[in-house]
């Protein structure tokens, strides 16, 4: 595999791609080795395929606001890869959203998707569209207008989407109306959905906790333990409030949140239930702000306009977005005898800060392995839907351990190095690979 040829032709072709250009790029050069072992996927362009989308849909959504103006926005679907199961992925709501950054997430689904053991494709959508400062009903009207151009190319057995920045139970609940309506069918097309009308339990909460698992599997393999260690996080929705609400179950204590105005660093920890259930009274303010959480609890500490990743801690955890932690940043955690760093977010470190921490041999575990308990669980939706049954808090939270358990021996399979050192992103991006390669291999060229 000639790594700069490929990302070569690809800039070429989608010139200004950075988010989509910087995920292909680090799952080529972890991947490369055990790729040449492999004659037959070279033979079948098993890269080239893989790397660009299978189709994508882009459309207008018009509608109306609360003073009868007409907005227009932009719409997609990127349907990556179903080499594995019906293409599957979040819809993203945030004026940011553009084609190079739900390429990268659509792509890296598909391997997070495969790192399940579930039968999940790859895929992402979404829209330029703010829910933040729109009333209810403008937010129901352009959830409707989305779904009128998106419903004919999803379904249970196709593509299956679900919420993802900006996109909650409300919208994901107004979407599904409107596709029941328009299909006369009720069948399990979206997940994220309301507990009365086919949603899993634990579902809002599983990304963090599925995270707080991997890391528990992490430490026990460096000889560790969970149990009194400090983290901290950012950000401060409901991927934030999992990680600290599982991560005080288990023992430990976060001392950070964080928004776009700054962190909050509080020494006490961020663990009786009153803090914790502040995060999403924050949330849904709809300010955008942590700053009041230093208001309403004293001890604790704001600094506007600066990330946590400054402060000594055991463990830090992105959950915020993508690349939010930059190679200034790793160095401030290397410097501060930081061990481990778990992306909960998506390509939540810059590619610069990644290869310091393996330059550092600190353990760092990338997003696509440590996140996929959101995924897992609207997974195990799917097939509560398919089979028309309803799981209990606790066989839906077991069935999470278990994934994300497999999910780590996965990593460790094809990650530990000669020397020891246990490297999660090569060691996720293979596994992931392998699975998906194997079975574009077995269905042909098409």
């Amino acid at each position: 595999m000639n790594v700069d040829k490929i990302l070569a032709n690809l800039e070429a072709k989608h010139p200004g791609e950075l988010e989509y250009l910087q995920a292909v790029r680090e799952v080529l050069l972890s991947v490369k080795d055990e790729y040449n072992k492999h004659p037959e996927f070279e033979q079948a362009r098993i890269i080239e395929r893989m790397v660009e989308p299978d189709r994508i849909y882009t459309f207008r959504v018009t509608w109306i606001d609360d003073n009868g103006e007409v907005q227009v926005n932009q719409g997609y679907r990127v349907q990556f890869n179903n080499a594995i199961g019906p293409y599957k992925g979040g819809i993203r709501f945030h004026a940011s959203v553009n084609l190079s950054i739900l390429k990268f997430l659509g792509f890296e689904q598909t391997f997070k998707n495969a790192l399940t053991t579930l039968p999940m494709g790859g895929a992402k959508g979404g829209s330029d569209f703010s829910p933040r400062g729109k009333s209810d009903a403008e937010i129901m009207r352009f959830c409707q207008a989305f779904m009128l151009e998106l419903w004919r190319n999803i379904g249970p057995d196709k593509d299956v989407p679900a919420g993802d920045i900006g996109v909650g139970g409300r919208e994901v609940g107004y979407m599904y109306g409107m596709y029941k309506k328009l299909t006369h069918e009720c069948t399990g097309t979206m997940t994220g959905k309301g507990l009365e009308f086919g949603g899993s339990l634990i579902r809002p909460e599983a990304t963090g906790f599925g995270a707080l698992y991997f890391v528990e599997e992490l430490l026990k393999d460096q000889g560790d333990d969970i149990k009194g260690k400090t983290i901290a996080v950012s950000g401060f929705g409901n991927v934030a409030w999992g990680a600290v609400t599982k991560a005080t179950q288990l023992g430990a204590k976060v001392v950070t949140i964080s928004g776009p105005d700054g962190y909050v660093y509080d020494p006490d920890g961020i663990n009786t239930p009153e803090k914790i259930n502040y995060m999403l009274e924050l949330r849904a303010s709809g300010n955008d702000i942590v700053a009041p959480y230093a208001e309403k609890f004293p001890n604790s500490t704001f600094y506007p306009g600066r990330r946590p990743w400054e402060l000594k801690v055991d463990i830090a955890m992105p959950c915020a977005t993508q690349n939010e932690v930059s190679r200034d940043d790793a160095q401030h955690l290397a410097d501060n005898g930081v061990k481990y760093v778990a992306e909960v977010s998506n390509m939540g470190c810059t590619a610069e800060a990644i290869d310091l921490f393996i330059e550092k041999r600190m353990i760092y575990a990338p997003g696509k392995a440590v996140n996929a308990g959101g995924v897992a669980t609207s997974g195990l939706e799917m097939t509560q839907n398919a089979q028309h049954i309803y799981w209990s808090e606790q066989e839906v939270d077991a069935r999470l351990h278990t994934i994300m358990r497999d999910i780590h021996e996965q990593c460790v399979k094809y990650g530990r190095e000669d020397d020891g050192y246990m490297n999660y992103m090569k060691g996720a991006n293979i596994a992931g690979f392998m699975k998906v390669a194997n079975a574009m291999l077995a269905q042909g060229i098409y």
